[in-house]
């Protein structure tokens, strides 16, 4: 709960810092002078990219939190039972130890967004943030497909 009040603390800061990007770039680009606005044009583009990427970054938040929560109630996450070291981080040595059973699991199970996950968990444990993450968001998107159907929902989607 207290990284999602500072994600979000975050988020809002750069939503301002994004707004007064905007603004600046807007004053410029009706300025009238061909240079300022063509830096205003410029400058517009770099809220753009950071509305979407704040709002990706989010999204993985929410919904690797949101798998992360259904994993966790069907049993215990990975590495919640090793050794930690004095900092909270995983053993580096105890991680690559266990770290082939997650592979293996998602070898045999490539559909599988908890093995996916798990393994994402696996990676993080193992200092591999850049895979940790690929993983988790391959995790997401295999959820997203693999989502169950509503009771009594039709082939449309539509209660019959």
């Amino acid at each position: 709960m207290r990284a999602a009040a500072g994600a979000l603390l975050m988020a809002g800061l750069l939503a301002l810092y994004l707004w007064a990007t905007a603004y600046q770039a807007w004053v410029m680009i009706v300025s009238g002078q061909p240079v300022a606005a063509a830096m205003g044009i410029a400058l517009f583009i770099l809220p753009v990219v950071g509305v979407w990427a704040l709002v990706r970054e989010l999204m993985f938040g929410f919904r690797s939190a949101s798998l992360g929560k259904q994993l966790a109630s069907e049993g215990p996450l990975p590495f919640t039972d090793v050794e930690h070291t004095a900092s909270g981080r995983v053993d580096r040595a105890v991680a690559d130890a266990v770290f082939p059973a997650y592979a293996d699991a998602v070898d045999a199970e490539p559909d599988s967004w908890r093995a996916w996950f798990k393994l994402g968990i696996a990676y993080d444990a193992a200092g591999d943030r850049k895979r940790a993450r690929a993983s988790i968001r391959h995790a997401i998107a295999l959820a997203k497909v693999n989502r169950p159907e509503p009771a009594g929902a039709g082939v449309s989607g539509l209660k019959l």
